[in-house]
């Protein structure tokens, strides 16, 4: 099986960039630039890494060109700020050979203590009650499942876009949706590099209400259950600092942003 790495981040120069990251693979590196559309590639020990600059915003369709882009057998998707192990090339195609039933697997990455949204232990099924919980680094796929069923990632959620987070979450569903299987392994391969967050800045009002209108295209009617149910669960995290009453009436409205949004699309 054929391999490559599938890398978003915002005006870096691509050579130092895979340097840092440890970039031991082929790969593809989209850069979003201010004013630039570039098309260039580079050997890094024998290894082909071609570089996307692009001056079109938003992380959810720089991932999607990378998809398009690649024609590997096997994609994982990646940040500017992961540096992966010696060998992660191998340690994900290995995972795919032992396990011809997966269509995507969710590996472990290291992250500090505050960042953390999951661990993997074992290797188990993932289904649409815990995909959430995911970021896209933890990500890859057999490409040909992802260019059979047009999964591609929303181009309304993450950094550069009109919400907040989740573009990887609603990855997920949909893939699960278009009947791809996924599984998550406890192989790790490799770790988050500390940096400020290009989303979260603190618990504002936006915070709760792009969470409502995530929730709404992650479960439609079942996200006011699930979106209390995520308050109840943080809110040790956010009392602090933020009315739960408050944040439940940003939820809702987000929600109710949520219907109308999916109705004009």
């Amino acid at each position: 099986m054929t391999f490559e790495l599938l890398v978003s981040c915002v005006q870096k120069d691509a050579r130092e960039l895979a340097e840092k990251m440890n970039i031991a693979s082929d790969a593809v590196i989209l850069s979003q630039m201010e004013d630039e559309n570039t098309r260039s590639e580079f050997d890094l020990d024998g290894r082909r890494v071609r570089v996307i600059k692009s001056s079109d915003k938003g992380v959810g369709l720089s991932r999607d060109i990378c998809i398009a882009e690649s024609d590997a057998d096997v994609i994982l998707f990646s940040d500017e700020d992961i540096v992966y192990e010696e060998g992660y090339e191998a340690k994900v195609l290995k995972e795919f050979a032992d396990h011809p039933d997966a269509d995507l697997i969710l590996f472990n990455v290291r992250v500090c203590e505050e960042r953390k949204t999951y661990w993997n232990e074992g290797f188990k099924r993932v289904r649409w009650y815990n995909c959430g919980r995911y970021p896209a680094y933890s990500i890859a796929a057999r490409n040909t499942g992802i260019k059979r069923t047009g999964v591609r990632f929303s181009l309304l959620f993450g950094g550069g876009a009109k919400y907040s987070n989740g573009e990887d979450s609603l990855f997920l569903m949909h893939s699960l949706k278009a009947g791809l299987r996924i599984f998550s392994t406890d192989v790790c391969i490799g770790e988050e590099v500390p940096r400020p967050s290009t989303w979260f800045h603190g618990y504002t009002d936006k915070y709760f209400f792009d969470r409502g209108v995530l929730y709404h295209f992650l479960y439609g009617k079942a996200a006011k259950l699930l979106g209390c149910r995520w308050l109840l669960k943080t809110k040790r995290d956010y009392s602090g600092e933020y009315d739960p009453k408050k944040a439940k009436m940003q939820l809702y409205k987000g929600i109710k942003e949520g219907i109308k949004v999916e109705k004009s699309l």
